[in-house]
């Protein structure tokens, strides 16, 4: 196991999930010579933090989306999991398939509305078709609201104003702060700066009451939107980037009891299971305290392999510990705010860092394929 070690007979991983932690889980599962399976709904791993800008520049998703068979091979599977048979070590695919493990990884995300994230069993050129349909809406609209001012909706509000500056972008917030509570203050407050001088409206400490009567993402002129306080407002297209949640379809009926309050999965230090020696959670699906990102969960599957490969050596496990709080926010492709390790960073810095590409390269590079040139 890595550095020309054996895997013992027997030892199966399945890998639930192909995000960020579970693509890096089953990339030091292949360079450390087990057998695994990845499984995931989709043909191919979804770059989503660049999902936003995909809705707004023509051509782009393409780029965002990275074939699993031409990395992973006949260690892929797409399918939707189901159920984990923990008694008989099986993990079970909509439809009826069963694959066996001797080791599980569970990685199954977070879900929450479209554009910010795209969750279905399907082929990504369906999902390549989803976002550039949402890009004609984008410019057949001469207004957008934008509901939600965590950290996705500030991102989606820059992108919008950036690409098209000419359009009203109005966001509509519950809170009076912006982007993610476990920022900087200052940083927050960088954030609405920005968007202030991109020209995005504001309007904070509404919720926006008609919701469920709204069509979101669809185009439809002058659109009349009610929040708390009685306000009124008119726009084209409607894009909410509210009501992430932990994605439990996998694993909520037969792990019920290792559940925190948000569906998450309890762990150790060592992120397995709570009960399970050989069951481990990666992501955000695993309960720790920490902001939910693609850093963190790349992290966790780092662990989590080290662990099993510890396990089956006989060395001693690797605890995860929380560090300070990393986070960067693209707000278009020529502006950014964020912190690293806990301080501020300047502006020009995260422009630099991640907002000119999103980190596309990165995982082009680690799916070892040639990124599609626009």
């Amino acid at each position: 196991m890595g550095g020309g070690a054996s895997v013992p007979d027997g030892v199966h991983v399945v890998v639930v999930g192909g995000g960020f932690g579970g693509v890096a889980a089953a990339q030091q599962l292949k360079r450390r010579g087990f057998s695994f399976t990845l499984i995931d709904m989709r043909d191919a791993f979804h770059h989503n933090v660049a999902a936003l800008r995909a809705s707004v520049r023509p051509g782009f998703a393409q780029t965002t989306f990275i074939p699993f068979a031409d990395t992973f091979g006949d260690s892929f599977v797409q399918g939707r999991v189901v159920g984990v048979a923990t008694d008989r070590q099986t993990v079970l695919l909509e439809g009826g398939a069963e694959i066996q493990y001797s080791h599980l990884i569970l990685c199954t995300g977070s879900d929450g509305p479209f554009p910010g994230r795209f969750n279905a069993v399907a082929a990504h050129r369906s999902a390549v078709r989803a976002y550039d349909e949402l890009v004609a809406q984008v410019q057949a609209a001469d207004s957008v609201l934008v509901i939600g001012g965590g950290s996705t909706g500030v991102e989606m509000a820059a992108e919008i104003k950036t690409e098209y500056p000419e359009k009203k972008v109005v966001l509509v917030h519950s809170r009076a702060a912006l982007a993610d509570p476990e920022l900087r203050p200052d940083v927050r407050q960088q954030a609405k700066e920005v968007l202030l001088e991109k020209g995005v409206e504001l309007l904070l400490g509404h919720k926006v009451s008609n919701q469920s009567e709204l069509q979101l993402n669809v185009c439809r002129k002058n659109v009349i939107v009610v929040t708390d306080k009685g306000d009124q407002l008119t726009s084209d297209l409607i894009i909410s980037c509210t009501g992430l949640k932990v994605n439990t379809g996998a694993y909520a009926a037969d792990l019920s009891s290792c559940l925190a309050s948000n569906g998450a999965l309890k762990v150790n230090a060592h992120l397995q299971v709570d009960g399970f020696a050989n069951v481990f959670a990666v992501g955000d699906c695993a309960d720790v305290n920490e902001p939910k990102m693609a850093y963190h969960a790349e992290l966790h599957a780092a662990v989590a392999v080290s662990n099993i490969a510890n396990s089956l050596g006989g060395k001693e496990l690797t605890s995860y510990h929380t560090g300070n709080i990393t986070m960067l926010l693209a707000m278009g492709p020529d502006d950014g705010v964020g912190q690293f390790n806990g301080f501020q960073l300047p502006r020009c810095v995260v422009r630099l860092g991640k907002s000119r590409d999103l980190l596309l390269w990165k995982s082009w590079k680690g799916m070892k394929q040639k990124q599609p040139v626009m």
